[in-house]
């Protein structure tokens, strides 16, 4: 049988403490295990064992070189299931000055943020399958500043996206 999907992501961060206080407070993660200097954190609609392993390193790490001038992971990406969902974390993110850019893909809009120790993440809401058309599909091929009041009056702000819906290619 295929990979079926991302099960977790583990990050290395100077603070344990600090990251589970920032992603329960910017996404409303849970820790569900802990240990000194490691926690285990599982999002809110999910129905893993845990979706984020945090392992402290401590104060003194300096901040991933990742390309910049090295390879390494650019960010992990998190499914809301409604456009209100997407709005209501964009403006937490905000809040908490952890916001740093919004994009509109065409199939799937998308919030980036930023996490204490500078690791990017993105929080996004993909269009459902059933609302693809060759026009969005063509839209694909750049990239514009996300509206979400556009997006909103289009696909409505409760319309479920295709929250694991393959889209066509």
């Amino acid at each position: 049988m295929p990979v079926q999907r991302l099960n977790h992501a583990v990050l290395y961060v100077r603070d344990v403490e600090r990251s589970v206080a920032f992603y329960r407070e910017a996404l409303g993660f849970e820790v569900v295990m802990g240990m000194r200097g490691a926690a285990f954190l599982q999002a809110p609609g999910s129905n893993n064992d845990h979706d984020l392993g945090l392992f402290e390193i401590g104060a003194g790490a300096a901040p991933s070189p990742a390309g910049r001038s090295s390879v390494g992971l650019y960010h992990l990406a998190w499914e809301v299931d409604t456009l209100d969902e997407l709005e209501r974390i964009a403006a937490r993110l905000g809040e908490m000055g952890a916001l740093v850019g919004a994009s509109d893909h065409a199939t799937t809009k998308a919030l980036y943020a930023q996490d204490p120790d500078g690791l990017e993440f993105e929080v996004s809401w993909l269009v459902p399958a059933s609302l693809i058309d060759e026009e969005l599909l063509a839209a694909r091929s750049s990239v514009r500043p996300l509206d979400l009041a556009a997006a909103k009056q289009r696909y409505g702000g409760t319309t479920r996206g295709g929250v694991g819906v393959s889209i066509p290619a």
